[in-house]
């Protein structure tokens, strides 16, 4: 429809029309709402890598995708160039805008394991049958039917990063640098998962300002002390 619209611009621009026809009436551009949040339970990560494990380069991709949240297009170009110093350095983003992303522990194995497979033999990671993985749609889909996760896609791996992060104690910022978010309003759709978090680390507190029963005899003896009588079980 946008492309539409940018032809007949062009036509009355051209002189080859009076008006464009889209500049009466209402628009006809649908607006798809990005405000879906659907992510895996760490139950449910069990399940899908368990299924995925039969193809070792499918597992890799997902694996890479759940510890870095990277786009899907972003982890099938990876490049050996790209991983150093702990980190996975990306210059070609969809905002244009470059980012870093730590690489933890669980990843790093995985990239090791990678790399004493291929040696030197290949500037791309991952890799099928000695050819560049392009495509994992239709082993991921098939994964996803026998680990019985319904409403799913590939791109909702990203969400499923973002949230544990935030689950785990990690801050929104934290999640907007990572993901690569031009401005926090994306990234503000997982502030729910933090309050819920907040929430939690605030019942740790429980019992903090509660009398526990030595703070209650020590408060007894205390009074004796200072002259006051101890009450009878009468009084």
């Amino acid at each position: 429809m946008a492309t539409l619209r940018h032809v007949f611009s062009k036509a009355v621009e051209w002189d080859m029309i009076e008006r464009n026809p889209y500049e009466q009436g209402k628009s006809l551009l649908l607006k798809v709402s990005n405000q879906r949040i659907r992510y895996l339970t760490e139950e449910e990560i069990e399940r899908l890598l368990e299924e995925c494990k039969p193809k070792k380069h499918l597992f890799r991709v997902v694996n890479c995708a759940i510890n870095t949240g990277m786009r899907r297009g972003e982890i099938l170009s990876l490049k050996w160039g790209q991983i150093r110093n702990g980190f996975i350095y990306l210059a070609k983003t969809k905002t244009k805008n470059p980012r870093e992303i730590p690489i933890n522990d669980d990843l790093a194995q995985m990239f090791k394991e990678i790399r004493k497979e291929q040696g030197l033999s290949s500037r791309d990671v991952f890799l099928y049958n000695s050819r560049v993985v392009q495509k994992v749609h239709k082993g991921f889909r098939a994964a996803l039917e026998r680990a019985k996760i319904e409403d799913f896609k590939f791109h909702d791996l990203r969400h499923t990063f973002a949230s544990h992060v935030i689950m785990r104690g990690g801050s929104l910022k934290d999640v907007q640098e990572l993901l690569g978010h031009k401005t926090m309003t994306m990234t503000l759709r997982y502030a729910h998962l933090s309050q819920q978090h907040k929430k939690i680390a605030v019942n740790l507190l429980n019992g903090l300002t509660r009398p526990t029963k030595h703070a209650m005899s020590q408060k007894v003896t205390n009074g004796q002390e200072n002259g006051i009588p101890k009450r009878t079980a009468m009084a």
